[in-house]
């Protein structure tokens, strides 16, 4: 078997780059903006969150999202400024909340579909908060009425992503801000180039196992459609090590990210099951310090930041209005000097 297997990854293993990128090779549509591709069962979806929520050790599987959580809530810090009333969209089991202050925010809205979720949301004390189980891909509130919208690591099992987006801009107040976090396009790609070379061997074809993630690349341009200005937006990669694939694939299901693709193959052969996990481990195993094998799983996780236009936000300078040009970079310490200069003789 082993043999076997060295001969069927000879073409790839020199190549690593291209496997990585199996998940891009689709043949682009130009549909109608306001077209919504359903790829996401939404009640499947639903009905995996209510089953981890429902596990005794659920809290075991929190690790991944209350990392991102963390690291949301601080950018939240970060912004000088006190939010009478914020939406915490798809809050799962209070990844941000439990780290936001009464400081920073006066009222906190807890919405997601799951209603076990909703209760299992942790909070601070002292916070006013209100919770609401609403399906995050159609959720309404009043119009202009929230200053601040978190979304941590739930949009991307949203269909329409633009839609959504939308929608939290009409609820936000001018100069409002929405923060938010979802995992990109890299996300797992060791799990699904796996998965596809075993099927490719194994059944002679591809099933979608995987979430189709969006790409950093468009994330950009669906907020600026969706009239958010001032965007800020960057990558970041978590790496986790796992015994085998198949601890992996059982954490997936322990915090409900496992598939929800409508078309989804519901069940996998043993034989291709057994081949993805010998591949995992011979195209990305590593063997730590003290000898111990393991497979890395990548996460990758966007995160973005868009506000919503108000006149009293920064605006940038006219085209040509520049004083110095980007050829004279390199003297730009005697540029400064000089402007200091002439500003000085002016104050004469």
């Amino acid at each position: 078997m082993h043999v076997l297997l060295k001969r069927f990854l000879a073409p790839f293993t020199s190549n690593i780059r291209c496997i990585r990128n199996i998940s891009y090779s689709a043949i682009k549509y130009a549909l109608p903006t306001d077209n919504v591709m359903y790829i996401f069962d939404r009640n499947t979806k639903l009905l995996q969150r209510e089953r981890a929520a429902q596990s005794v050790d659920v809290k075991l599987y929190d690790y991944i999202k209350d990392e991102v959580g963390y690291r949301l809530a601080d950018r939240i810090f970060d912004i000088k400024r006190n939010f009478k009333k914020a939406l915490d969209l798809g809050c799962g089991r209070g990844y941000v909340s439990k780290h936001i202050l009464a400081e920073c925010v006066e009222e906190l809205i807890l919405v997601d579909m799951s209603t076990s979720f909703v209760h299992q949301a942790e909070i601070t004390e002292k916070v006013k908060v209100s919770r609401i189980t609403m399906d995050e891909e159609n959720f309404s509130v009043e119009p202009n009425s929230l200053d601040l919208v978190i979304s941590s690591l739930s949009l991307h099992w949203i269909n329409d992503l633009p839609g959504c987006f939308r929608n939290i801009n009409k609820s936000l107040k001018n100069d409002g801000v929405f923060i938010g976090a979802l995992f990109g396009g890299e996300t797992l790609f060791e799990l699904r180039s796996s998965l596809q070379l075993a099927e490719l061997e194994r059944d002679g074809g591809i099933s979608a196992h995987i979430s189709p993630f969006a790409n950093i690349r468009d994330i950009g341009g669906l907020l600026t459609r969706a009239n958010f200005t001032m965007l800020t937006i960057d990558v970041d990669e978590i790496v986790i090590g796992y015994p085998s694939m198949f601890e992996l694939m059982w954490d997936l299901k322990g915090m409900a990210e496992n598939n929800a693709i409508k078309n989804r193959k519901l069940r996998l052969n043993k034989d291709t099951v057994l081949a993805a996990a010998s591949i995992y481990k011979e195209l990305y195993g590593k063997i730590k310090e003290d000898g111990t094998p393991y497979i890395p799983a990548t996460f990758q996780v966007i995160y973005l930041l868009g506000w919503k236009p108000d006149p009293s936000q920064p605006k940038p300078l006219e085209r040509g209005s520049g004083k110095v040009s980007l050829k004279n970079l390199y003297k730009l310490d005697e540029i400064v000097k000089e402007i200091k200069d002439i500003k000085m003789d002016e104050d004469k």
